[in-house]
């Protein structure tokens, strides 16, 4: 008898487990992001998950080619219900996306940030970070550059190209334009651009099969143009001092933040793990991990590292860039027109 008892009870708890993991509502959630960013993600989203029960989480960790595989997922109509977005391509899924304009307290964010994830008059995404570019330098070639125009960033890029160093990265790609031509204006800012390689700047040839941070690293560049990404790589392994300065002039509005598919049949509990992942207390801890700059206001003292704080003051050097969903193939089209 007690043995079928215990049989009883064993068999109780098993079917009230599987009920209980089959009453669970599943949400489908993708982003990119190195090994650290991810492990950080899945902090989150247990702590979520131990609050909300009722929901569990699907993470699509994609990352290599994650909007090209967005895109499949979109044409296949099977998108994730969340998305990790970012203001270069929010464009592009704009007529999928919900608008989260009535929804969502955009209050606490930087309106730069929150325009960035913005399309047809309608907020798209919550933002959660910002990601503007700035000039990262060496100091054992440039001691202290005090540089607030682009006249005085030519004059500080001659006396730092050398036989042993260029002065500055170089990209054949009118992204890495933009804040030329945002400060001088389109034609003159692309001549600008364009004259700079081979200059101060390295050709294709000079780069070879390494790469533009990795010749920052090398200490074959004083300066190089990124962002926010690009931070805890240089951070980490970077074997010589050096500094973040704002770039002479205006960047680009950028930003990345969460979405909701139009297509979810999990509307509630989407917007439930949204308003979660932009809470105040997520963002500080996506800060204090140093994975980001925070598109919440109040979320700015977590930035742990002095030199972080210039990629704040890059929010008011930003200018908001009207992309577009044709963006990309423009971007193609441009890339062809000024650079072959």
């Amino acid at each position: 008898m007690l043995k079928k008892f215990i049989a009883s009870i064993v068999m109780l708890v098993f079917i009230t487990a599987c009920t209980n993991q089959q009453s669970k509502e599943e949400l489908s959630f993708s982003s990119w992001g190195s090994i650290t960013e991810v492990q950080v993600i899945h902090k989150v989203i247990s702590d979520f998950e131990k609050q909300n029960p009722e929901i569990q989480v699907k993470f699509m960790h994609i990352p290599q080619n994650y909007f090209q595989k967005l895109h499949l997922l979109f044409a296949a109509s099977t998108p994730p219900d969340v998305i990790f977005i970012n203001s270069l391509y929010l464009p592009v899924y704009a007529d999928e996306l919900i608008d989260l304009s009535q929804i969502f307290d955009f209050a606490p964010f930087y309106e730069k940030s929150v325009v960035a994830l913005s399309s047809g008059g309608k907020k798209l995404a919550v933002p959660r970070d910002v990601s503007n570019f700035v000039l990262y330098y060496n100091k054992n070639i440039v001691k202290s550059p005090k540089i607030t125009n682009i006249s005085e960033l030519e004059s500080v890029l001659s006396k730092a190209t050398t036989t042993k160093h260029w002065g500055i990265s170089f990209e054949r790609d009118v992204f890495l334009a933009e804040p030329y031509t945002l400060t001088l204006g389109v034609d003159k800012g692309i001549n600008f651009y364009k004259n700079i390689e081979g200059k101060y700047a390295p050709k294709p040839s000079d780069v070879g099969s390494s790469t533009l941070a990795q010749m920052f690293l090398d200490e074959k560049l004083a300066f190089y143009l990124s962002g926010r990404w690009m931070y805890p790589k240089i951070s980490s392994t970077a074997k010589f001092p050096f500094g973040i300065i704002l770039f002479p002039g205006n960047v680009a509005a950028d930003s990345s933040g969460w979405a909701i598919s139009k297509n979810t049949k999990h509307r509630d509990a989407a917007i439930k793990f949204v308003k979660y992942l932009s809470s105040k207390e997520s963002i500080d801890y996506f800060t204090q991990t140093g994975l980001i700059v925070p598109a919440r206001i109040d979320s700015s003292h977590a930035l742990n590292n002095p030199k972080e704080k210039v990629f704040l003051g890059s929010i008011n050097t930003s200018v908001h860039v009207e992309r577009g969903k044709d963006y990309n193939k423009n971007r193609d089209k441009l890339n062809k027109q000024y650079f072959n």
